[in-house]
């Protein structure tokens, strides 16, 4: 399947809609500011309730399989949030028993296939659904960047086809018959790929999510936002992760801070919003070296303090997640 196969959005949105159309088949069709002056405000809300989403059932069917979900959120872009993804991918996947994917809803920017080494692959079909790529055995990924011509390509898209993009990665990936963990690296922000993929989850269930910042204000702001997001729409928050947290020297392991955390950084987030700080990963130049090359930071250099920051909070998201059944 190419680009050009996904054109034609399912959803009815008219040419003249505004940018941030909730489409036809919404509950909010023509009832939110967005549908202001949009000529079509008057029908799409006097179009009366809508009927459930047929594909809900569908996709609750499929994610079955998957045994944990958790959701990788970052109010700010810049803060590491796909570098953490990959991270977490690479660590949980180091149990050769155990099944990992990942999922990159990032569809204006996918990270996920370049920091794993997959930028020259493609996505294939069968009759089971799209299958995902393969990194090693038991750790997979599934992208946008996979249906693009090539790594420049831009998608310009309105948020209803991004949301029946992300519906369709829900729906049709053939993940196998068990998948212990699924990481879905998201967007920043709290808007149309993190309201579909909650609302696409909804029944199949979301374990918990983990928020990613940077030890300055000016993140931290935007972490509040997201964990008011998760709180408003249900989702279990497993705790925040501070990223970029110091700079490490990999000659003599000195630190030094270049993000300055004058409020106290992501521990104070955490205290102040009780929520569980799972732990902070200092810079190091050799995770954006791993990251370019497409490979695991994390076996390339086992002793780096940043290594074994990772596995620390591997390791406690492992606990508040519970036993893999």
């Amino acid at each position: 399947m190419t680009q050009a196969d996904m054109e034609v959005p399912v959803l009815d949105v008219p040419v003249d809609a505004p940018e941030h159309c909730p489409g036809t088949e919404s509950e909010l069709a023509g009832k939110v500011s967005a549908c202001d002056g949009c000529p079509n405000q008057t029908t799409c809300a006097s179009s009366g309730p809508k009927p459930p989403d047929p594909d809900i059932p569908i996709i609750k069917e499929r994610m079955k399989g998957v045994k944990k979900k958790i959701l990788v959120l970052s109010g700010k872009g810049g803060v590491g949030k796909s570098t953490f993804s990959s991270g977490l991918g690479w660590a949980l996947s180091a149990d050769e028993e155990v099944q990992t994917g990942l999922l990159d809803i990032d569809i204006c920017g996918p990270s996920l296939p370049h920091l794993l080494g997959l930028t020259k692959e493609t996505l294939h079909t069968s009759s089971s659904g799209w299958s995902p790529i393969y990194v090693t055995p038991n750790l997979s990924c599934i992208s946008i960047g996979f249906l693009l011509p090539s790594t420049s390509s831009a998608i310009i898209w309105r948020g209803p086809k991004k949301n029946q993009l992300i519906k369709q990665f829900l729906k049709d990936v053939d993940w196998g018959d068990s998948l212990d963990y699924l990481v879905v690296d998201t967007p920043p922000g709290t808007s149309d790929e993190h309201l579909s993929v909650v609302q696409y989850l909804k029944e199949g269930g979301i374990d918990g999510a983990v928020l990613v910042t940077t030890p300055q204000e000016v993140s931290l702001q935007d972490v509040r936002k997201e964990l008011d997001f998760c709180r408003k729409v249900g989702v279990k928050v497993l705790g925040v992760v501070e990223n970029m947290s110091g700079f490490v020297c990999p000659s003599c392991n000195g630190k030094s801070d270049v993000f300055f955390p004058s409020t106290g950084g992501a521990k104070a987030l955490a205290e102040e919003a009780g929520i569980t700080f799972l732990g902070a990963i200092p810079l190091d130049p050799r995770i954006g070296k791993s990251c370019d090359f497409g490979v695991s930071f994390l076996e390339e250099y086992p002793n780096s303090p940043a290594t074994k920051a990772y596995v620390e909070i591997v390791d406690k998201i492992r606990d508040a997640l519970g036993p893999i059944d």
